[in-house]
């Protein structure tokens, strides 16, 4: 059986409800994010917060647009990408790793054979978020041989929140994190077959909707 499956999380938290939409991810496979799944409830703040975020989108949220508003009008440009690099930064960090996995988990293409026992701490670190996890998550992804999408998601794991290492008390920038699960996603995406690619970041984006509608 496939570690990453096996161990496929049903979400971050028990408070969570059954999405009622489908796309190409099955969202109704997946379930509804808790009131605070985001950082901040408008994305100015975020921006203000976490200025790297503007190097990496070519948009900008406007006066009172809320997450949920602007993520739509991201979908619609001509940068649709840009609304799974917002929603990487948008989520707090153990909700934007859940998505990221179960971005990945639709993309068998993006996950090798090398990669499913990293797929499988990850998953096992959404459910149980305890230091041990993500610090031994973190140090299977430092030692991969190649910087593959499940590789950025383990990476994204460690530097979460807390030491990267039990001897390391080192702070993480706050940035870490999202940039890695932003390039985990959208790498993964590079990898699908052009003419299925769209579809699987519409259900990416699909996933990130319900993450936005919590909030």
């Amino acid at each position: 059986m496939d570690p990453a499956r096996a161990c496929h999380p049903a979400g971050p938290t028990a408070k969570m409800r059954p999405a009622p939409r489908e796309a190409a991810i099955d969202v109704e496979d997946k379930t509804r994010p808790p009131v605070d799944a985001l950082r901040y409830r408008m994305p100015r703040d975020l921006y203000a917060a976490l200025p790297e975020l503007a190097e990496l989108t070519q948009h900008r949220p406007r006066g009172e647009e809320d997450a949920q508003a602007y993520l739509a009008r991201l979908r619609s440009s001509t940068t649709p990408e840009d609304a799974v690099t917002f929603t990487a930064f948008a989520a707090v960090p153990h909700m934007a790793i859940w998505w990221g996995y179960e971005s990945l988990r639709e993309l068998p293409q993006a996950v090798g054979p090398r990669d499913r026992d990293l797929m499988g701490l990850v998953a096992a670190w959404t459910s149980t978020p305890t230091d041990d996890l993500r610090h031994r998550t973190m140090q299977r992804a430092l030692f991969a041989p190649a910087r593959s999408p499940a590789v950025m998601l383990g990476l994204a794991v460690g530097w979460s929140g807390g030491s990267i290492a039990p001897m390391d008390t080192a702070p993480v920038p706050p940035a870490r994190a999202p940039r890695s699960i932003a390039s985990a996603i959208l790498s993964a995406l590079a990898r699908a077959p052009s003419g299925r690619r769209s579809v699987h970041l519409a259900g990416v984006i699909a996933v990130a909707e319900t993450i936005c509608r919590g909030a």
